[in-house]
């Protein structure tokens, strides 16, 4: 199983010092999928210019909040944390993810560390100062809201996320600047751009080799069952080999999926946030009767092309791509024309309650 529930990215997108300092990551909640009808921009494909339905996932990716930053110098051995710096005020949201038990706990974290702002934050500067001087990369800790989101719970996700762009001084000022201030999800991607979703996958608990590994079936006179591995290795060497397929985990796995295309960046709230040009009901993303084992996204939301990891109310990690894309389907603008917003709760026929009134 996954060490860690929420997605964590391993590596970040190479610098650049010339485009101005911005985040590389930012976290999102899956509510749910449904499907979407727009005209394919592809010369030389049979369905160019034609309509495609295509599915699509909405993750909820309400604002974070900027609440410190870290210095890392590269070693020999690696990335070293220098210093971390943390903001003057911290919500309860993030404090309860330092306590195994909130409500019993004195809740006193971060409160002598606060006491560093009160002489003019000398102590405060010094670090900063640090960090411009010998760091070579930059990251802000930033963390989820979750009184923004309804998944039935309080401890805020917390997550490193690399400043990318300008001089390491320009990365601490900007960092600094954003203490304790949201950072939505439209400051970090664009519509059309190509993102990596990092996450955990949906947990299956022990399986077989049948359903964990795909192995063949063996014959229907089998005896004591069929959905087994027949020979599971030689004689000698007298051990069973990793790459035998075995029964176990299956799920609840880390991964890294890549190239998930934005199709929209939206609000939830907005009465016209599944609205087209070429379908203007007036609708939102939620379909009728909610995202099923979610409910409704009034939230920042971003529709991905496809699958993606994980179940519903399942923490994400977006993550700007690693590779310079230069396929044609990854720089394709998409115009979409139909968001289906049914009831994902059987065979939904109408798109507003206006029109299941009717």
């Amino acid at each position: 199983r996954a060490a860690r529930h929420r997605g964590r990215c391993k590596s970040f997108p190479k610098d650049n010092a010339a485009n101005p300092p911005h985040l590389t990551a930012f976290l999102a909640y899956k509510a749910g999928m449904t499907h979407v009808v727009r005209d394919l921009e592809r010369p030389g494909s049979k369905a160019h210019k034609k309509e495609v339905v295509e599915a699509v996932t909405v993750v909820e990716a309400p604002p974070m909040v900027i609440v410190g930053v870290v210095g890392y110098i590269e070693t020999p051995r690696g990335l070293r944390a220098l210093t971390s710096v943390w903001a003057e005020h911290l919500s309860d949201e993030v404090k309860r993810r330092f306590y195994k038990n909130w409500y019993r706990s004195k809740k006193k974290a971060f409160t002598k560390y606060s006491a560093k702002y009160a002489d003019s934050g000398k102590q405060i500067a010094q670090d900063l100062e640090r960090i411009k001087k010998y760091s070579t990369i930059v990251r802000v800790i930033a963390h989820t809201q979750m009184n923004k989101v309804r998944i039935g719970q309080k401890k805020a996700h917390l997550m490193e996320i690399q400043v990318n762009g300008g001089s390491i001084a320009e990365k601490v000022d900007w960092a600094r600047e954003h203490f304790e201030k949201t950072v939505s999800v439209g400051d970090v991607f664009e519509k059309d751009e190509m993102i990596d979703v990092i996450g955990v996958t949906k947990g299956k608990g022990v399986e077989g080799v049948t359903a964990r590994w795909g192995t063949k079936k063996l014959p229907r006179k089998t005896h004591r069952g069929l959905r087994k591995v027949a020979c599971i290795g030689a004689w000698h060497p007298s051990r069973v080999m990793y790459s035998v397929a075995r029964s176990g985990q299956d799920g609840y796995h880390h991964r890294t999926e890549p190239n998930k295309k934005i199709y929209r960046i939206a609000n939830g709230s907005d009465e016209t946030s599944a609205q087209t040009e070429f379908d203007i009901t007036r609708k939102t993303i939620t379909p009728l009767g909610g995202f099923p084992h979610y409910g409704e996204v009034k939230e920042d939301f971003v529709v991905l092309k496809g699958s993606c990891v994980g179940v519903k109310k399942r923490v994400l990690t977006l993550r700007k791509s690693l590779r310079t894309h230069s396929k044609q389907s990854a720089l394709e603008k998409v115009n979409l024309k139909f968001i289906d917003t049914s009831s994902k709760f059987g065979h939904g026929r109408f798109q507003t309650k206006e029109e299941k009134k009717a």
